[in-house]
């Protein structure tokens, strides 16, 4: 006979394997939607004379769209279930990231980009509150590492398609190689929409693939007190000091992340690399090195129930790492490698961030919070690009827009540092109590 311990952690591997591969499906795909605008920019720009200024601010502009409906897209997805809500997520992002192909003007850049993020947003709160529904604080951590993975893995896989999509097809039927990219990669996001409309399941009490006793513990694991401190409605998420904090923190995160990947192509192609297609390879490196280290990380937290530090340090890493490169952009071994410390540091700060707003969050509260946060938050998505093409327009080098980069990750890594001492740490599964625990005797 298997001990409770042995069992329960069966019933989560089942869990973990019928619902998070298709997740990790949809925003890998996500990712590489929102991103390949960084390798389009390499023959966009010149064929369209576009400006370092004019690029920042379209690239931007998505996380303007993306913060304005990220909070009524998670209310309606609490609403209508995940299943039906990320699948509307999925289709809508997919028709217009193919739309951006006719983007042959200024206005037309900026308003797909910007309908782009309205169509996406959503989709991470979303997932991330979708996950409090099925998985105990104790076990998220690393499962959001999982599902954040995905960004990196676009990285990996985008990087190389879109150079080669760009360097092979240029040209064909009159189309240019950054037309291609965005309608072929574009593409999957409405096929995958429909298997995740017929096979996401919303919550643990509808699924045929537990039985009753298994659906019982997993809904005696979640969030098994509420204590009267805790935030359970929108006015109240609103008003909440902590949460707004946490939404200053991840702007920071928010801003690295997003400056980082949108630019990231343009400076290894600057560094001496000569074709589109080694670009898109040596692009992946950063990403490789933050999925080992993302897992890592994210597992550290888990086990040691301790999120404050498992932030603080990778942002700290990363600043340090973007300072040491902007002194070595035309060295493309030395720039990709702080370019692969800077982005591992800040992809694997982010899992463990988001332990932080479920410690108080709760119900619609929880839904409306983690929008909040990941909506404002994400304007840090807008600021970073358009701030570092507008510096380097001022200035005509990089090295300055990367300090300013690095500032504003050392900014988060203090905002966590100056959060209440018991935010961070959590007791572990075993000892939380007010479970019932099912009888498999």
């Amino acid at each position: 006979m298997s001990s409770p311990a042995a069992i329960e952690e069966s019933i989560y591997r089942k869990i973990v394997w019928r619902i998070c591969p298709l997740l990790f499906v949809t925003y890998l795909i996500a990712c590489v939607d929102r991103t390949n605008i960084g390798f389009a920019k390499l023959q966009m720009q010149s064929e369209l004379g576009m400006t370092d200024t004019i690029y920042g601010f379209g690239a931007g502009i998505f996380f303007i769209g993306y913060f304005i409906f990220e909070l009524p897209s998670n209310l309606l997805l609490q609403r209508y279930g995940a299943r039906k809500w990320i699948a509307r997520i999925m289709a809508s992002w997919g028709v217009i990231s193919m739309l951006m192909c006719f983007a042959h003007t200024p206005m037309m850049f900026y308003t797909l980009r910007f309908l782009l993020g309205v169509a996406e947003a959503g989709l991470v709160p979303g997932v991330i509150f979708y996950l409090t529904g099925w998985f105990p604080r104790t076990r998220r951590s690393h499962l959001i590492a999982i599902f954040y993975s995905a960004s990196a893995f676009a990285g990996i896989l985008g990087g190389p398609l879109s150079g080669y999509l760009m360097d092979r097809l240029s040209g064909a039927i009159g189309f240019s190689g950054w037309q291609w990219m965005f309608v072929l990669e574009g593409l999957p996001s409405v096929l995958i929409a429909v298997v995740v409309f017929f096979f996401l399941d919303d919550h643990p009490e509808g699924v045929d693939w537990l039985d009753a006793k298994e659906k019982q513990l997993v809904l005696s694991r979640l969030d098994p007190h509420v204590p009267e401190s805790d935030v359970t409605t929108v006015g109240g998420t609103l008003r909440s000091g902590r949460m707004w904090w946490l939404t200053f923190i991840y702007f920071t995160q928010a801003s690295g992340y997003v400056g980082m990947t949108m630019w990231l192509p343009s400076i290894i192609h600057s560094s001496g690399v000569k074709t589109l297609t080694q670009t898109g390879l040596l692009s992946a490196i950063p990403y490789i090195c933050a999925i080992v280290t993302m897992y890592l990380i994210s597992k550290s937290a888990d086990r040691r129930a301790e999120y404050r530090w498992h932030v603080i340090l990778p942002q700290l890493a990363a600043a340090i790492a973007l300072v040491i490169g902007s002194f070595y952009t035309s060295n493309t071994v030395v720039a990709l490698a702080c370019l692969s410390v800077a982005i591992s540091g800040v992809i694997s700060s982010t899992p463990p961030f988001w332990a932080l707003p479920s410690e108080f969050l709760r119900g619609t509260g929880a839904a409306a919070g983690i929008a909040v946060v990941s909506a404002t938050g994400n304007l840090g998505g807008f600021v970073s690009p358009f701030l570092i093409g507008s510096v380097r327009d001022m200035t005509g080098s990089m090295s300055s827009a990367l300090w300013v980069v690095a500032g504003l990750l050392v900014a988060g890594a203090l905002g966590v540092a100056l959060l209440p001492k018991q935010m961070g740490r959590t007791a572990p599964a075993s000892a939380i109590e007010g479970g019932t625990e099912p009888n498999y005797q």
